[in-house]
């Protein structure tokens, strides 16, 4: 077990003990998860009895960057490291009809290999750079982005931000989302967020725990996209307005 595993499993036994009933991931989980521990699944293996849902946020961080996906478009590239958030990006898009084109064989035959014949008719490789959405994570390289069409929209999905190269280009938020106005004493949860927003990873550990889940989200388990989105938003939660609002 790595130093990083061992800090999070012995904080998932104090969780235990004080009462705590759902623990959401951290970063590291989230962006080495499956290097690391499978997304969280190796704690629950190792203490199935454990009574603490252990939530990686992935079903919300896909919503997210579903609902920030402008209306209208057929077409995205999908281009970063493929996580669990960006396997689910693919196979949701694809299911609904939308082109998912990656710009590296690698990644294409990865996800082509996932995905059931029927989405896979949605799934493309091309090196053209004509797609004006990018759905983008970690590994996203400077040349790909100053190969991009003029006036292309940058959507992460991963949990820190891109280098902003182009200023002839937009670029979302990572994944989150504004807090409700009821939630005190809050800045921001990261230092590239807005003030009074939160990562998707959090708050989905706060919807769960809200909702009373009583189901992991972690492994290769994903929860419902839409019920958590619709969940989301009843409890305050509101998708952040784009352009994000600068925290200064």
């Amino acid at each position: 077990m790595t130093h990083n595993s061992f800090s999070s499993f012995v904080a998932l036994w104090k969780y235990f003990f004080h009462g705590i009933i759902t623990c959401t991931l951290c970063w590291l989980h989230s962006m080495q998860g499956e290097e690391l521990n499978r997304y969280g699944e190796l704690y629950i293996e190792r203490h199935p009895k454990l009574n603490v849902k252990v939530v990686d946020g992935s079903s919300l961080a896909v919503a997210v960057v579903l609902n920030r996906i402008p209306k209208g478009t057929t077409e995205v590239v999908l281009r970063g490291k493929l996580t669990k958030v960006a396997y689910a990006l693919a196979f949701t898009l694809c299911q609904r009809g939308i082109q998912v084109v990656t710009l590296r064989e690698d990644e294409h035959v990865k996800l082509k290999k996932s995905f059931n014949s029927k989405s896979e008719t949605n799934l493309g490789f091309s090196r053209s750079y004509a797609q004006k959405t990018w759905l983008v994570g970690d590994g996203l390289d400077e040349e790909e982005q100053l190969k991009a069409q003029k006036g292309t929209l940058f959507i992460p999905f991963s949990q820190f931000p891109p280098k902003k190269l182009r200023k002839d280009c937009s670029y979302h938020s990572t994944p989150a989302m504004v807090t409700p106005t009821h939630l005190e004493n809050l800045h921001s949860c990261e230092n590239w967020l807005p003030r009074r927003v939160m990562s998707a990873w959090r708050v989905a550990g706060i919807v769960h725990a809200l909702e009373g889940w009583d189901e992991h989200e972690c492994g290769y388990t994903m929860s419902n996209i839409e019920n958590v989105w619709q969940a989301t938003l009843r409890h305050g939660f509101q998708p952040l307005m784009f352009p994000p609002q600068s925290k200064y």
